[in-house]
């Protein structure tokens, strides 16, 4: 009976709406942040925002779903954003910055062949497997023997710390990039375990819970915010779709997505691999924007 008891409160623990993101498994000791981190909350079950319609038409009701990711190559670069992991070995390279009063100025383990996203966003991704750490730099390029970038930022993997208010990162919204990242090592076992990252044409020049930057002149109220965190809705029937579309579709019923840069509209980011099916992923240009809707998401902010 005391077993049984024990079970018991296991079960209760173990049920709160969140989950752990898959590890990176080249970084088996590391999170990808804790359980409680916004990115790893489920919101299936939240509310539904008063404005929700408002900002769902302002991104575009009719405009589908789009897999800014996938294999193979596009316009001669992969497609997706890449990330690196590094050790304490990785020797630690000096940043210059553009927003220099709002990135980290650290040592950044830059590998010599370091992963930038191809494109004119030129992001890096660096997971330190040892100190659990993550750096990120938006813009990167080496100009004149020397490592440039707009911006830079270091996060803890194990804290849900944020960054301080009005600062940027690599991303507009000031967020980490690589927790809203959709893997193929996620897909492959059967389930996205997180929030994704997208972005938006016109984005108003507010930020919301756990966004800490805006990138926007416009206080139109129709337009969002960045860290506006949207839903595909429960109603939606995801069973026509192939298996790795489906599985991005369900982590979007159930851990949402996050604004996170201007951008094309309704664009999802996620890793490169050759594992991913881009047929299968263009299927998801069948969810329009009318299939969203935003979450309240006031609850995930700390008390």
């Amino acid at each position: 009976m005391r077993a049984v008891r024990f079970l018991a409160v296991v079960l209760v623990v173990a049920l709160p709406g969140s989950a752990a993101a898959l590890r990176l498994p080249s970084a088996p000791s590391c999170p990808v942040f804790p359980r409680s981190s916004p990115w790893n909350r489920r919101v299936d079950r939240l509310p539904v925002a008063a404005n929700s319609a408002t900002l769902i038409r302002s991104i575009g009701l009719d405009t589908g779903l789009h897999a800014d990711f996938g294999s193979g190559t596009w316009d001669g670069g992969p497609i997706g954003i890449p990330f690196d992991v590094v050790s304490r070995k990785t020797p630690r390279a000096k940043v210059s910055f553009e927003y220099a009063d709002e990135s980290d100025r650290v040592g950044y383990p830059i590998p010599q062949r370091v992963h930038i996203e191809y494109g004119s966003d030129h992001h890096a991704l660096l997971v330190d497997r040892d100190a659990c750490r993550l750096y990120e730099l938006g813009g990167l390029s080496w100009t004149a023997g020397r490592w440039h970038a707009w911006a830079g930022a270091v996060w803890n993997l194990r804290s849900n710390r944020l960054r301080p208010a009005g600062w940027t990162s690599g991303d507009a919204a000031g967020l980490p990039i690589l927790p809203g990242l959709a893997r193929w090592d996620e897909a492959k076992r059967g389930v996205i375990d997180h929030a994704l990252r997208f972005t938006a044409a016109r984005t108003r020049r507010a930020f919301v819970y756990p966004a800490r930057h805006y990138a926007s002149s416009s206080n139109d109220p129709a337009l969002p915010p960045m860290g506006l965190r949207v839903r595909l809705k429960t109603s939606f029937d995801v069973r026509p779709f192939p298996r790795q579309a489906r599985i991005v579709l369900t982590a979007l019923k159930r851990y949402g997505m996050l604004l996170a840069d201007n951008g094309s509209n309704w664009y999802i980011s996620g890793a490169p691999s050759p594992g991913w099916s881009n047929d299968q992923l263009h299927a998801l240009g069948r969810v329009k924007g009318w299939d969203f809707e935003v979450v309240d998401a006031s609850s995930l902010r700390p008390r």
